[in-house]
This record gives structure tokens, C-alpha cells and sequence, in this order.
């Protein structure tokens, strides 16, 4: 049986950025043995050095590609080849300033002084998670000056597989460093995050069409009548299709912020601020019937006296699988509701105020079906002319 020969060819930032495959790959460089970098089928690149030393043959790591060039990882190549080869450390250990507060504490100060007073719940809970799991056990040990870019891309490049996490561990990363040049715990232009290159994220997007609209209506009365799931819960979903609203904003919905008379919700903390939502007159309608527990203030009430409920998870499982409607998240009902409201013609000015988005910008992922939108009513337009002239 033959060994297939490596893949060999002159490196360089063009031929790199050019690769591509669909399982872990090395390609070697032709003009310097032991050279080459390993191409990942995420997209990510890192450039690596081999040799033989006293001790067997050895692989090390030089560098990521768009964090250093290849003929800067050439050059680093070349010296880590002659040192392994020579019985020497690959890469020597530089001496690193052993006092001073440590990455772990600047965290801390982190999610204690800017996050825990700035951030809603959702994003101080979200953020204390990835601080805790990911840069705490790499880095925290080590002094906040001791910190470098190729360590921060290590990390990154240890997340691939799950490239938002990756990506929010360097946002905050970056944010903790800018913070500690405001605390003058570093000295400006010291950020390690600079030039890292992130993973591009893919943006989920589902759409629910008229006829799963109908067979969700259809199940939710069944339920409703059958006494599947509570009479809340099931408003709450309805409420979701109806204002386009975020689930978190319906769940924590207070009577004290429904004005059923002049046809609004008064919501005092969204994820944008304060905002208005004006509702519909089937949802004015759903809201009247929806029956007030007394002494409990939430709209959207749990079992529990006095308490909301917290999830919808446990009604809207069983409701997507009797709908057919599997791969549908109740955020993706938000999203329905936009798509729909271009479908009748609305702006992306108009949409964003329903949405509660603060910048026109967010809204603009619906372009695209603006752009569909447009083109259907093109062909009705040209289609009811053409009836004329031909």
C-alpha cells in the first residue's frame, strides 16, 4: 500500500487564503522543509513547524493565519525548525512581568463594576457564563500585562466548533481590556484583541408561511379546548404572532403597562429602553378575555401565587410537533411577523418601530424579502398590463 505524498507548495498569503477543505489538512511548503499550515474545514488556518530533534520528531504551533502573514510564520518556522533541531525549546519562554493583578481578577471588576450595573439579566447571566467557562480557566491566572494576542487567538481558535462563543469571548475580552486602560491597570494600545479576526456567524432565519400560520392557529385551539396547556401560556404565544414582541417582553408584561382602552403596551424596560407597542384589535381582544389572578401583577401568570411564568418551553414543544413545526423557535414567530409586514408592503422604517429595534440598520436583515416582496408585486403589476396588450 503507498503512503500518499504531502501536499506541497509555496506558501503564501494568497495561496493560503485560497484553501479550502472538507477534513483536517496539512499542505507543506515547497521551499522550506517542515513548513506548512493546517487548514481546518471550519475556514480557520494555522500555520505550523516540524522537525526531527534529539528527542523524535516534533509539531508546533507558529501561528493563525490572519493574525500573522506566511512569510512572517516562515520566518518564525525557520528558527523554531533550527532550535528543535538542535535539542533546544521550540519556542523559549519569555519572561513575563510576575506582579500586578491577574486576568482573573480583572474579570471580576469586570462583571461586577460595568456589567452587573449596565446589562440586563439575560445579557450579565450570559456574559458571567462565557467569562467563567472559557477565559477564567484559560487566563486568568495570568498578570493582566502578561497577556498577548497569540494567546487570546489560541483561545479563539480552541472555540471553532461553536464560533459565536468564540467570537463573544473576544468581544469581552476586548471590552475588559479597554476598561482596564480606563482603570490604569493598562497602558493604552495595550488591548491583546486587536487584529483578531472573527468567525463569521450565520444568522438563522425562518419564516412561518400562511399555511403553517393556519395549522399553528388550528393547534393552539385544539389545545386550548382540550385543556392542553394553560390559558396563559397559550395568550402568551398568540400575543408573540400578534405584536411581533420579544418573548421576554411578553412573559415580564405587567397590567399596570396594558392600556386596553388606547389600544398600546407601555413597556418601561425592553432590550431597547422604553417603547410603545400598539396592539392590534384581536390583541386588545385576547388581552380582555385573558382572565387577572388576583394580587398577581403579570399578564402572563404561573402557577405559583403572585408568580409569572418564566418559560414557554414546556407548552411550545408540544405545540410546534402536533403543528409540524419542528425546526421553529417562538423567536422565529418574531421574525414571521416581520416578514409578513413587508409581504403587506410596510417600510423598514415602520418595521423597525413595531419591532422595537433602536437603528433602522437591525431591520435591514429583512431586506432581502423586501427585495422578494418587490418583485412579486412587479409581476402582478406587469402581469395586469400584459392582460391589455397582448
Amino acid at each position: 500500500m503507498k503512503t500518499a505524498k504531502p501536499t506541497r507548495k509555496t506558501l503564501s498569503n494568497r495561496a493560503v487564503g485560497k484553501l479550502v477543505v472538507h477534513k483536517d489538512t496539512v499542505f507543506w511548503d515547497r521551499d522550506l522543509t517542515g513548513f506548512g499550515v493546517r487548514v481546518y474545514p471550519t475556514g480557520s488556518k494555522v500555520y505550523v513547524a516540524q522537525a526531527r530533534g534529539p528527542g523524535g520528531p516534533r509539531r508546533v504551533a507558529v501561528g493563525r493565519h490572519g493574525v500573522i502573514g506566511a512569510e512572517q510564520a516562515r520566518q518564525r518556522a525557520a528558527l523554531i525548525i533550527a532550535r528543535i533541531k538542535a535539542g533546544e525549546e521550540a519556542i523559549p519562554k519569555r519572561l513575563k512581568p510576575a506582579g500586578g493583578p491577574r486576568v482573573a481578577a480583572l474579570a471580576e471588576r469586570y462583571l461586577t463594576e460595568y456589567i452587573s450595573v449596565r446589562c440586563k439579566p439575560s445579557t450579565v447571566a450570559k456574559t458571567r457564563a462565557v467569562v467563567r467557562k472559557h477565559i477564567v480557566p484559560a487566563l486568568g491566572e495570568l498578570p493582566i500585562m502578561a497577556l498577548e494576542r497569540a494567546q487570546v487567538a489560541e483561545l479563539h481558535q480552541g472555540l471553532c466548533e461553536t464560533p459565536a462563543v468564540a467570537n463573544m469571548v473576544v468581544r469581552i475580552l476586548h471590552a475588559m481590556y479597554r476598561l482596564a486602560e480606563s482603570w490604569g491597570l493598562a497602558p493604552e494600545g495595550r488591548n491583546p484583541c486587536r487584529l483578531i479576526v472573527k468567525y463569521p456567524e450565520r444568522k438563522r432565519e425562518r419564516f412561518l408561511t400562511d399555511e403553517e400560520f393556519t395549522r399553528l392557529g388550528s393547534v393552539l385551539e385544539e389545545m386550548e379546548s382540550q385543556g392542553g396547556a394553560s390559558a396563559s401560556a397559550l395568550a402568551a404565544i398568540r400575543l408573540l404572532m400578534l405584536t411581533g414582541c420579544r418573548k421576554s417582553e411578553i412573559l415580564t408584561l405587567r397590567w399596570e403597562d396594558v392600556a386596553l382602552d388606547e389600544g398600546e403596551l407601555r413597556l418601561p424596560d425592553s432590550k431597547t429602553g422604553a417603547r410603545v407597542v400598539p396592539l392590534p384589535p384581536q390583541a386588545v381582544a385576547l388581552l380582555a378575555a385573558l382572565p387577572r389572578v388576583e394580587g398577581n401583577p403579570w399578564v402572563i401568570s404561573g402557577r405559583k401565587p403572585g408568580a409569572r411564568l418564566s418559560s414557554l418551553d414546556h407548552v411550545w414543544r408540544p405545540v410546534r410537533a402536533r403543528a409540524g413545526l419542528g425546526d421553529v423557535r417562538l423567536h422565529d414567530l418574531r421574525h414571521s411577523y416581520a416578514s409578513r409586514a413587508l409581504a403587506l408592503g410596510e417600510g423598514l422604517p415602520v418595521i423597525a418601530k413595531l419591532l422595537g429595534h433602536a437603528h433602522v440598520q437591525t431591520t435591514a436583515r429583512y431586506a432581502h424579502l423586501a427585495r422578494n416582496s418587490a418583485h412579486e408585486a412587479a409581476e402582478r403589476v406587469a402581469g395586469s398590463i400584459a392582460e391589455d396588450i397582448f
